[in-house]
């Protein structure tokens, strides 16, 4: 069974910078897309950033950002089936619970941006 595991989460104040990680483990095989989502509540779970084309060796992966996460957030293969998401300039805004996929759920990890 395949899981996958946040870590990184956290309390950070306004302006502030954090990482996340997310590692899939139980796969025979290497993801092709993992991704990172968010979700407040009585909000639907929306995109942050996603990353494509993980199992190709041969290419860089391609990302793709939510229009609020360009330019503050990067996503990066870490490893066979890992992910992270650098987040910098983080408001209130941003407190959600950030849950990684890769055809699979993870069991999310709170961002809380507070002073």
């Amino acid at each position: 069974q395949v899981q996958l595991v946040e870590s990184g989460g956290g309390l950070v104040p306004p302006g502030g910078n954090l990482k996340l990680s997310c590692s899939a483990s139980g796969s025979g095989f290497d993801m092709w897309a993992m991704g990172w989502y968010r979700q407040v509540p009585g909000k639907q779970r929306e995109l942050v950033a996603t990353m494509t084309d993980l199992s190709n060796r041969a290419n860089r992966p391609k990302t793709n950002y939510a229009t609020f996460a360009e330019g503050r957030f990067t996503i990066a293969k870490d490893g066979r089936n890992s992910v992270s998401l650098q987040m910098g300039s983080l408001n209130p805004g941003d407190t959600a619970v950030y849950y990684c996929w890769g055809s699979y759920w993870g069991q999310g990890t709170q961002v809380t941006v507070s002073s």
